[in-house]
């Protein structure tokens, strides 16, 4: 067989491939722990960016593993929920149905949260709190889920902060699936998996409660002329505990922990660190990896999202949240090769979604060009293009994601109307910062036809769910919510198919993976079929393909050969 050239760190290497068939080659050993690490909001070029800050865990992930440069999620809604969805099935959200972190049902005339269960209940490890879910909205069984189906004695734990990628990643059968609850100031988990607090988690959450974070402050972790362009850059709108400028204290307003500490706490990297540590304790409390089977964690490290939205992505904050939780995969890798073996564990790194750069912030004096595009405004041009008259029908008009929902006459008018479809689409089009609109009928044959905006928004469709016009901002630009009493959103935000919004790194390490840096193009999606194909199990649905270039195949076609003589 002809070798495979890919390209190496700094230099072209000769990744050698299989040169025995696979009846030649004896049974490939099942990795005995999958890991799967997203960073929330982790931008794809933010590696090249900051990695010389870099010297533990990502820096071992990235120079050890099969890192993939130009990995990109191909559909518009990038956000949260969706993007852990696709990475935990495989699957796009034209299969997954996770269309967003919630969208809006003209059937019932209420929003649904990616991760409501309106049958579960919230079971807590601190105070009470009213927030529950559940994985029920998901549509397709996730990795973990198809582990649990066809391997023996398949443990599932996960972690996050928040309860959508915790359960995003977890699916329907996990052991515990375990997130942060601000209102009730601690940790908690959902009736769908537990009826009681987990015992092993209990035991978890007391050993260190986040409160002995209590009194601390966020400082920058590495010398300040490390970190590049300037503190405080123009746009940042930091949370109204803190200002643009180091320290960052958490401290709360009392003397001991209150609800802002607990905010403070979350959007900062102690929270990425507290998560790192229930990992390393939930492998030693189940064993995770040291057994015959093959058990399966998933972490979603959220704090760089939080501060991301804040203080954007040139902040020295972004680039210390990294930094830091640098040293927290190293930590935990180092436990993974005392504990697991490194011989016996294999981790998938990558993240949900980018971040568009602040719209002040850029080279030309008034900045990227971006618009802050209000949503009041795309649903006040939309209503009053259908309305025609004053004393015409009533219309509905809601904007969720990128999708405008109608009501039902007024789709099936814009269908029998095409003058009153270009008239509505083009009152969209005129809003400051709206590039096109699209009626959803129209994206098959557009997308066909090679239109960029409706091809990324089919593979994002998902009928009933998804809106009936799409709505594409300009580059730089995205929603904020504006009713005139608040301040007009984030500093920053993302949800676009821009390459800042979509393109994320993807990296797999550990046992039966090759190392390289490998330029094809590939999609988040390709990391459950890979981990499938090394685990020996079927997904379901998948869309995404396995990274046949990370998989090692171990080349003992004489050994074999000899061994049959």
């Amino acid at each position: 067989m002809k070798p495979m050239i890919c390209l190496g760190l700094g230099a072209l290497l000769l990744c050698g491939s299989a040169t025995t068939s696979e009846a030649d080659a004896p049974p490939r050993p099942r990795p005995r722990l999958v890991v799967v690490l997203v960073v929330d909001q982790m931008r794809g070029d933010y590696v090249d960016r900051y990695r010389h800050q870099w010297s533990q865990g990502l820096k071992r992930l990235i120079t050890g593993g099969a890192y993939y440069p130009r990995a990109s999620y191909p559909y518009l809604n990038t956000v949260t929920c969706v993007g852990h969805a696709t990475i935990s099935t495989g699957a796009m959200p034209a299969t997954h149905g996770i269309v967003g972190n919630a969208w809006y049902d003209p059937e019932t005339a209420r929003t649904v949260g990616c991760a409501s269960d309106p049958l579960a209940t919230t079971v807590s490890y601190a105070g009470p709190s009213t927030a529950a879910g559940g994985p029920s909205q998901l549509l397709v069984p996730t990795l973990a889920d198809q582990m649990r189906s066809q391997l023996p004695a398949v443990r599932v734990v996960t972690f996050s902060l928040k309860d959508r990628t915790a359960i995003m990643l977890a699916g329907h059968r996990a052991d515990a699936a375990t997130w942060f609850s601000a209102g009730a100031k601690g940790f908690v988990t959902s009736s769908f998996y537990s009826a009681t607090p987990v015992p092993a988690i209990r035991e978890l959450l007391a050993r260190r409660p986040l409160e002995a974070d209590f009194g601390q402050a966020w400082v920058r972790m590495l010398p300040e002329p490390a970190y590049l362009f300037d503190d405080a850059g123009v746009g940042e709108k930091p949370p109204a505990f803190w200002t643009s400028t180091f320290p960052h204290d958490l401290k709360g307003k009392s003397p001991t922990p209150d609800s802002t500490f607990y905010k403070q706490w979350e959007a900062s990297p102690f929270s990425d660190a507290y998560l790192g540590r229930l990992a390393a304790g939930a492998i030693d409390q189940w064993k995770l990896g040291q057994g015959t089977g093959t058990d399966f964690l998933g972490i979603s490290f959220s704090a760089l999202d939080l501060v991301g939205h804040d203080f954007g992505p040139a902040s020295h904050e972004v680039q210390d949240v990294l930094a830091r939780l640098d040293v927290t995969i190293g930590e935990l890798l180092a436990h993974l090769d005392r504990t697991v073996g490194p011989a016996n564990y294999v981790i998938a790194l990558t993240a949900d979604h980018g971040v568009a750069p602040i719209p002040e912030q850029g080279a030309e004096p008034r900045g990227l060009g971006g618009v802050r595009v209000s949503i009041a405004a795309v649903v006040a041009a939309a209503a009053k293009a259908l309305k025609q008259a004053p004393d015409g029908p009533a219309v509905s008009v809601r904007l969720q994601n990128n999708d405008l929902y109608l009501d039902a006459d007024s789709v099936e008018r814009l269908r029998r109307t095409p003058a009153l479809l270009a008239h509505t689409l083009e009152a969209i089009g005129s809003v400051p910062g709206v590039a096109t609109a699209i009626f959803a009928d129209a994206l098959p044959g557009l997308a066909k036809a090679g239109n960029l905006d409706a091809r990324t928004a089919l593979v994002g469709y998902h009928a009933g769910r998804s809106g009936h016009i799409v709505v594409v901002v300009k580059p730089y630009s995205f929603f904020v919510v504006d009713d005139g009493t608040v301040e007009p959103g984030d500093g920053t935000s993302h949800g676009s198919a821009y390459d800042y919004d979509r393109y994320v790194p993807v990296v797999m390490f550990g046992a039966g993976v090759a190392r390289g840096v490998f330029l094809r193009p590939v999609t988040p999606a390709d990391l459950a079929p890979t981990l499938a194909y090394l685990c020996g199990v079927t997904l379901s649905r998948p869309d995404g393909s396995v990274l046949t270039e990370a998989v090692a195949v171990a080349e003992t076609g004489k050994a074999a050969r000899a061994a049959k003589r």
